[in-house]
């Protein structure tokens, strides 16, 4: 199914709702993660967002994941192999109607996710960087309305240059 980009006005369900999940999240892990984090424009209070819940994980080994997997697909989670790699793998969450609710990031990379939570904070403490990121999502959201990977594509040459004034990490290449 393919579903519109639509940005909606911030709710604080939102950070309510990653710490009603994250134990949940947190306990389909053997050994527990290293870092879970609420990641993405529903984490930065203020800033309208997908109303999709962006969650990253950070663990030791990739190639230890497969018990993690069937409790995260029993907690309500499909893996997504497509858009995964030996590095990073993606699942995602439906609600009752069929619609993202949750999206879920696991890395074995530490400069990938500190990438996104430098991101992250970097929207939250500067509100000149906020208001410039949602300018540019509301262009993107609107020329690319019905193309979420295209919408998606166009925020990384933005969010790489506020990381990169951030003096964090360069992103790690993505090949699925």
């Amino acid at each position: 199914m393919s579903e519109a980009v639509e940005l909606v006005p911030y709710s604080d369900d939102w950070p309510r709702a990653f710490n009603a999940i994250a134990p949940t999240i947190a306990a389909c892990f053997d050994p527990p993660p290293l870092r879970l984090d609420h990641i993405g424009s529903s984490a930065v209070p203020g800033l309208p967002a997908k109303p999709i819940l962006d969650i990253i994980v950070l663990v030791a080994d990739m190639e230890k994941m497969d018990p993690a997997l069937v409790a995260l697909e029993r907690a309500g989670f499909e893996f997504r192999p497509e858009v995964s790699n030996a590095h990073r793998m993606f699942l995602r969450k439906l609600g009752p109607a069929g619609h993202r609710t949750h999206h879920l990031h696991i890395h074995d990379s530490a400069d990938e996710v500190r990438r996104h939570v430098m991101f992250r904070d970097c929207l939250r403490n500067d509100a000149t960087t906020r208001a410039a990121y949602l300018a540019h999502k509301e262009d993107l959201a609107t020329r690319f309305r019905e193309d979420r990977g295209a919408y998606s594509r166009g925020k990384s040459d933005f969010i790489d240059e506020v990381i990169r004034a951030a003096g964090g990490p360069e992103r790690v290449p993505w090949n699925p």
